[in-house]
């Protein structure tokens, strides 16, 4: 028996079925979508960025990255060398691979004294007097190595795991594996201190991962985001709005298919409305104790001290509230990044001054909240610096052997791991490349790196690529 509806043409049952089939299924799974079990259970497919189980037991939840944008010299900071003392002066005695601006000067020691510090006597510098004094919390690795020489590439190097642009970086690819635990911020969050790296915002870019797993990057001052503040005042009215902007793109969609971009610009016009009230919450620093503020150096009189103490204090706040990565970039200080060629006391001075006293700040408020355990902290430059003279005052670009440090996240605390040469030139005892740091990485973070592919170019793609080993030696 055909069925009408008022005055429209009539329809066999079977023509009905074959019509509305879809609706049936919108209306199940409607339903099946208030149940908070069928919805954690396919979130991935619902929301990417909602937190998401790690392929086994994780050590750390969150990574707060330090980047030391330029490159700090090695044997001025965490790996004293006394033949760089006894040969001053003289005729470096190695042999020297071409350097970035092929003018090699003499041997040159190390222009601050080194101390062995706290209960594990690992020797700093005191060019870093703060640090220094959280030396037993740090996991220095004296070994690492990058396979190039010049600023741009090592940066794409160190933040994607290819020398080249286009590659996701290691806070995308995180966000790609875990999602994030913050509704109202994003996942991955880029604090410029003023310096985006040589390489630009492609350093924090989602290359070929969708979109929404690019870093957010927050400007320094009172207005970290564009746009972020309502134009008309009305909550109600922008819900509206964006209400009707998600059934447009909604519509859209079914037409088109799956399209990331338009699916990415739905999700961060949802987490914008939300960001609005989350933001000037979270850069509110005020709202801290006098004596955390002190503890970070926000009362400093070295401007870009208290420009750097705010970055990790927010960073603090970021990782509270569920924020997966955080990135730090540097301070601009007048002798610009830690890319000393000439006039190095000046240059590493006016960087550590800086970033000195707010880092140890952030180790130590990690530590008395319970955070430090379940945060993964990283400090490296791209590559480290020659020990023989650029000129009569700097050091040259070293990507044969410098030094990085971790701390918390379930690495080994107050350990030195690796080597280099009676020089500080070249790595010489457990080397190690920076696909091995990212697999430790991910491996802290209870991802496999084997596991975390993405299918991209008819190939399963990875952070790692074809390389890399987790340092086990590294972990406690």
């Amino acid at each position: 028996m055909p069925t009408t509806f008022g005055s429209l043409h009539p329809l066999s049952r079977r023509r009905l079925l074959q019509q509305a089939a879809s609706g049936f299924g919108a209306v199940a799974l409607s339903a099946l979508w208030s149940e908070d079990g069928f919805a954690k259970s396919v979130g991935a497919n619902r929301d990417p960025t909602a937190a998401r189980p790690s392929h086994f037991p994780a050590r750390a939840k969150h990574v707060i990255f330090l980047y030391m944008d330029g490159g700090p010299s090695q044997v001025d900071t965490f790996d004293p060398k006394p033949r760089l003392d006894r040969e001053h002066g003289q005729p470096f005695k190695m042999k020297v691979q071409p350097t970035q601006f092929d003018n090699v000067g003499t041997t040159l020691k190390s222009l601050w004294k080194f101390q062995k510090r706290g209960a594990s006597g690992i020797p700093v510098s005191d060019l870093l007097p703060n640090i220094a004094r959280c030396t037993d919390e740090l996991c220095v690795v004296r070994s690492m190595t990058s396979q190039f020489s010049e600023h741009t590439n090592a940066n794409y190097f160190l933040h994607t795991g290819l020398g080249l642009r286009g590659r996701p970086s290691m806070g995308a690819w995180v966000t790609y594996g875990l999602g994030s635990e913050s509704r109202n911020l994003p996942g991955f969050v880029v604090l410029n201190g003023d310096l985006i790296p040589p390489g630009g915002v492609d350093c924090f870019h989602n290359g070929f991962l969708p979109a929404t797993f690019q870093g957010s990057i927050f400007r320094r001052g009172s207005k970290p985001v564009a746009d972020l503040a309502s134009r008309d005042g009305s909550s109600a009215s922008q819900r509206r709005k964006l209400d009707l902007m998600r059934t447009l793109d909604a519509a859209s969609l079914e037409r088109s298919g799956h399209n990331d971009a338009v699916e990415a610009a739905i999700r961060n016009y949802e987490l914008a409305f939300r960001m609005q009230t989350a933001v000037p919450e979270l850069m509110d620093v005020s709202r801290e104790s006098k004596a955390t503020q002190e503890l970070y150096g926000l009362f400093e009189p070295y401007e870009q001290t208290r420009s750097y103490a705010q970055q990790c204090l927010v960073a603090r706040r970021l990782v509270e509230r569920g924020v997966r990565f955080v990135e730090l970039t540097c301070p601009h200080v007048p002798a610009d990044r830690w890319d000393q060629h000439s006039r190095l006391k000046e240059g590493h001075t006016l960087n550590a001054l800086a970033t000195d006293k707010p880092i140890a700040g952030l180790l130590a408020d990690l530590k008395a909240r319970g955070l430090l355990d379940e945060t993964l902290v990283i400090w490296a430059g791209e590559f480290g610096r020659t020990p023989m003279a650029q000129g009569s005052d700097g050091r040259d670009h070293n990507p044969f052997g410098f030094t990085i440090w971790m701390a918390g996240g379930g690495v080994k605390p107050g350990f030195v791991y690796g080597a280099t040469d009676e020089y500080g030139y070249y790595a010489i005892e457990n080397k190690l490349e920076i696909y091995d740091l990212h697999a430790t990485m991910l491996h802290l973070l209870g991802l496999d790196h084997k596991r975390l592919t993405f299918r991209f170019s008819s190939r399963d793609m990875r952070l790692t690529d074809v390389h890399g080993q987790v340092v086990h030696e590294l972990i406690a």
